[in-house]
């Protein structure tokens, strides 16, 4: 019987989890959300270890010790740009952790409804894990971003995923520990055949279903080990992932299903490709753009995974300072997916201390796009993209995008003119109202500072 003194410390923390999802929806509060997360789970695994009666307490303090001191040394060097493959990681391997405690939980058990809490933790988890490991080899480039087919691939997957229900409905009726070992091993291969098809700017939705598929588990293994905390977080981070899911999928204009299954019918985003063709574009130099820049009323900045890459947000902010004190009213247009994960671009530039009051989403900032003299786009392409609006046979169309298009000026900085993370062109960068500056994004933003303090 765990005592009321723990039971109520276990209250704390699972009151401390929902605060801090509630801080986390917030740029401003995301911070203090995220801390005090952290505290409600020290807080809960310092008081189980206080009332269990643990053993081998030695060996699971080293293996604590084994897991934290990577893991904080990784959290602490990954670059914003490497944070959705983080994340990927770090939730394949909570799913990786649940499907071991539904492994060990079968054989000390006949209870038909443990018995069938522990086969789905066992599938979900195990799906969890090698989806979550597909999806960081997409996202680091160990392999194509684009989808991967192959012929019958869709018949593969529904016939693995029925044995693993078959499988899954075994181990409730046998309770053998072989048969969950195998039931595992079923959902590895789903968990792979479900992500390689998804490609392009639809891996960071898969990551957040996964996120969910995780939560699920977990709640789970709440149930299986009579643990109230576990199943309260583990329910928690699966409807927070589920609704994360839905929130990205209606940004991107597109259903889950067509996400996860759209490459089937060549319907998903096809991933990072090659140059684009050889099309004329009208380029300028930092002297000419500082120009529009300088003597514009309104300017809109719209940030994108490029800048994150370049880690040119304290070098935008900059620029947007020194276009202030030439009295031009500047403002970010936020796209709720530009980066590759929601709030990307949020955290990104409040590390610059760019004013809150200053990042717009969608909703707010496509009026004021209208309104622009000049629209800077720094490393955006998809979410900017007018294909989603006119091209019905566009992998991104049906998108909601940033009007870029409708300010009066436009001005790229592109390193190159390889497409965006869709894999396909852009037809603004053809526009006559748009200028193109190759290079670097943090030094093509210092070279336009330069610039445009000697107007």
């Amino acid at each position: 019987m765990i005592p009321a003194w723990a039971q109520a410390a276990y209250l704390v923390a699972a009151i401390c989890f929902i605060l801090a999802l509630k801080g986390l929806s917030s740029p401003r509060t995301a911070r203090g959300g995220n801390l005090l997360g952290v505290a409600g789970a020290l807080l809960a695994v310092v008081v189980t270890f206080l009332v269990a009666d643990v053993a081998n307490l030695g060996w699971i303090i080293a293996a604590v010790v084994v897991g934290a001191v990577p893991g904080v040394v990784i959290a602490r060097r990954v670059v914003m740009t490497a944070m959705p493959q983080l994340v990927a990681l770090f939730n394949g391997v909570g799913g990786a952790a649940a499907a071991l405690v539904g492994l060990l939980e079968v054989a000390g058990t006949n209870v038909r409804g443990d018995l069938a809490a522990i086969a789905f933790t066992i599938l979900v988890g195990a799906v969890s894990f090698s989806g979550s490991a597909v999806t960081f080899a997409k996202l680091q480039e160990i392999i194509t971003t684009r989808p991967v087919l192959f012929p019958g691939g869709q018949y593969a997957a529904a016939v693995v995923l029925t044995a693993g229900v078959v499988l899954a409905g075994a181990v409730v009726f046998s309770g053998s520990s072989a048969l969950a070992a195998t039931l595992a091993g079923v959902g590895l291969v789903f968990g792979v055949l479900l992500v390689l098809p998804v490609g392009g700017a639809d891996v960071p939705v898969v990551i957040s279903l996964l996120n969910a598929f995780t939560g699920l588990a977990v709640a789970a293994g709440g149930y299986v080990l009579d643990n109230t905390l576990l199943l309260v977080a583990g329910t928690l981070v699966g409807a927070s992932g589920t609704i994360l899911t839905r929130l990205m999928a209606q940004a991107m204009g597109r259903s889950v299903p067509a996400i996860l299954f759209g490459a089937f019918r060549a319907g998903s985003t096809a991933g990072a490709a090659g140059a684009a063709g050889t099309r004329p574009v009208r380029s300028a130099g930092p002297e000419d753009v500082a120009i529009l820049l300088g003597y514009a009323h309104k300017v809109v900045i719209v940030p994108g995974y490029g800048l994150a890459v370049a880690q040119a947000q304290h070098t935008v902010h900059e620029l947007a300072e020194v276009l202030q004190e030439r009295g031009v009213a500047v403002s970010y247009a936020i796209h709720p997916v530009a980066g590759r994960m929601p709030g990307h671009m949020n955290v990104l530039l409040a590390e610059a201390n760019v004013p809150y009051e200053q990042l717009h989403e969608m909703e707010v900032a496509n009026p004021e796009l209208r309104a622009a003299d000049v629209a800077l786009v720094v490393g955006a392409n998809d979410v900017v993209n007018p294909a989603a609006r006119t091209s019905p046979g566009s992998p991104i169309y049906g998108m909601p995008i940033l009007d870029v298009d409708q300010a009066k000026a436009v001005v790229f900085l592109k390193r190159s003119m390889r497409p965006g993370f869709a894999g396909i062109e852009n037809e603004l960068l053809h526009d006559p109202r748009t200028t193109l500056l190759f290079g670097d994004a943090k030094e093509s933003l210092m070279k336009l500072i330069a610039a445009v303090k000697n107007l």
